[in-house]
């Protein structure tokens, strides 16, 4: 049942083909002045994205007679009435992208992130809306919102443009977490099928999420996982009531595929707590119209990163050796990023709206991923913290209580407070690691634990190039600072046209003609300009890492590592 104080939106999804929503949005004025802005980015993904660029045919309505609008912001507008009657907004958007954080339609279904559909109206914010969805025939809505007859009921706008919408001609199945029903959407599937235990390690994982922190899911009975089986892509979004995840069935084929999806799955569940309800104060409430700038992502994504490599294992789908590997992967990929000298964690998460989603291959020389460096960094105080007697988790779990539970927003000298029940000396040296570069003790952590870190070396000498297929060539994608190939005046954007006397086609051939210590002689084009250089490469270097078991640790690095892989 709807009320003349609802705010409507209905969703025409009619006419799949056209890959366009049309959209109605009808509300009862208070005021003769009337704004409205379309979100400029969506919560978990912290960049401008703008999908005002793919509205159109926008008009507003009163008694069916169109008033005149004023556009005032590339998403915002506004409108002055003639009376305090009920209005209708109506615009058309194109829903053309497959993404977990945009909208797409086509004739088998569609999956809408309302945060880029749905318009926020000055002065209704915290007013209920309600939700229609037109659907072709045969088609089903999936929205983790209560329904009311045909209607999605939200409290408030901030619950529905959270609440991720698909439809289609499927079917969902359960599952149970903690005696909590949640649904589980599984569109697409691999060319072979879904494992016979996907709905049970599922369940086995979030469960271990759910132990983690103590409690039953905050989502209760309306958690609504969807998982998107694509031909190529990755990644998940986190909603409170629900995740929107995506993976390439060529990856889940992959000896270790399917053990990811079972991280991705337990990384975004976890979010419902950290992130979610215990979140950065700078996004209590989110500033839907604005770019909002804060230094705890790291906490938000680096804690959950670290913690969803564990998951699996306290679930018992993995293995310690499994839990190890995993964790060599995120610790390699900080010790050997070159960012990792030039950006602090802090200013990675500061910088994340400008820099981590919309990353180039050269950015990887002065840009270092917050969600690998605050793993780490969870890694060594997790550890800092079992030589105490206690665990990173309780001191999370301290914060959900203090803060999540009640929806207060946590800053970094509450994260501070927080270590410091525990030990001074952490709380005080935190802000050394978050706003200083290459000072996290990881190689001692692991030593702690009777842990080693080996260097893996490469097969090949170094040139420092990143190459990549082009439709006139072989293009220079990045080139590494201080490396042989910058010595060589080499730069992204040349086109590799020879190698060593021989024409060079493709990658494949690239590293055919590649390998040995000797000079490499090159003739490439820039600007339309050949030229000739020589590429001297290193000798073999360090390409990866492993951590391994320290066959001679002492007893009681052995004690602690055990209790450290307990996590909880």
């Amino acid at each position: 049942m709807t009320d003349h104080k609802d705010v409507h939106l209905r969703i025409d999804l009619l006419d799949p083909a056209s890959q366009t929503l049309k959209i109605e949005l009808s509300w009862t004025p208070e005021v003769q002045m009337q704004r409205w802005t379309l979100p400029i980015w969506t919560p978990g993904s912290y960049t401008v994205r703008d999908p005002s660029q793919h509205l159109h045919s926008l008009a507003f309505y009163q008694h069916d007679q169109q008033v005149e609008t004023r556009r005032l912001s590339p998403s915002r507008w506004s409108a002055k009435l003639p009376c305090l009657e009920r209005v209708r907004l109506v615009y058309k958007l194109e829903a053309k992208q497959l993404t977990v954080r945009t909208s797409f339609l086509d004739p088998e279904f569609a999956s809408l992130c309302l945060s880029a559909v749905c318009m926020l109206v000055d002065g209704k914010r915290w007013e209920r809306h309600v939700l229609e969805l037109l659907l072709p025939e045969g088609w089903r809505g999936f929205v983790p919102l209560p329904q009311d007859d045909s209607f999605y009921i939200s409290r408030d706008f901030d619950q529905l443009v959270d609440s991720p919408v698909h439809a289609g001609s499927f079917e969902d199945c359960a599952f149970i977490v903690d005696g909590c029903h949640h649904s589980l959407l599984l569109i697409g599937s691999p060319p072979t099928g879904w494992p016979d235990t996907l709905v049970a390690d599922i369940e086995a994982v979030c469960g271990a999420a759910a132990s983690l922190m103590g409690e039953s899911p905050p989502s209760g009975d309306r958690y609504q996982l969807v998982i998107q089986m694509l031909d190529s892509g990755y990644g998940g979004l986190e909603h409170n009531d629900g995740a929107v995840l995506q993976f390439a069935w060529p990856a889940l084929a992959e000896p270790n595929g399917y053990h990811q999806l079972l991280q991705l799955v337990g990384h975004e569940y976890l979010h419902q707590w950290n992130v979610r309800r215990l979140r950065p104060r700078e996004y209590i409430p989110y500033d839907h119209g604005v770019a909002v700038v804060s230094d705890s992502l790291w906490f938000a994504e680096g804690i959950t990163s670290y913690f969803d490599l564990a998951l699996p294992l306290l679930a018992g789908r993995s293995t310690r050796k499994t839990f190890l590997r995993d964790l060599g992967k995120d610790l390699s990929h900080v010790l050997l990023s070159p960012g990792a000298q030039v950006q602090s964690l802090a200013d990675s998460s500061r910088e994340a709206w400008v820099r981590l989603y919309k990353c180039t291959p050269a950015g990887a020389d002065t840009q270092i991923s917050y969600y690998k460096l605050g793993a780490a960094l969870a890694f060594c105080l997790d550890v800092q913290l079992r030589a105490l007697g206690v665990s990173l988790a309780q001191v999370v779990r301290d914060l959900w209580q203090s803060f999540g539970q009640v929806g207060r927003g946590y800053g970094r000298c509450d994260i501070q407070n927080a270590l410091a029940v525990y030990s001074q000396e952490l709380a005080d040296q935190l802000p050394c690691w978050l706003d200083q570069k290459g000072t996290l003790p990881i190689k001692e952590c692991l030593e702690q634990l009777g842990l080693i870190l080996h260097p893996v070396l490469a097969n090949t000498a170094w040139t420092g190039l990143t190459l990549a297929d082009h439709p006139k060539g072989v293009r220079v994608t990045r080139v590494r600072i201080e490396s042989p190939a910058h010595h060589a005046n080499l730069v992204a954007g040349d086109e590799i046209v020879a190698v060593r006397g021989h024409r060079l086609y493709s990658v494949d051939q690239w590293t055919l003609l590649q390998p040995g210590a000797d000079p490499i002689a090159i003739i490439y084009a820039r600007r339309g300009r050949l030229e000739e250089t020589q590429v001297i490469p290193a000798p073999k270097h360090t390409q990866d890492y492993t951590v391994e078991w320290n066959p001679l640790a002492p007893h009681e690095a052995r004690v602690l590592r055990d209790r450290w892989l307990e996590i909880r």
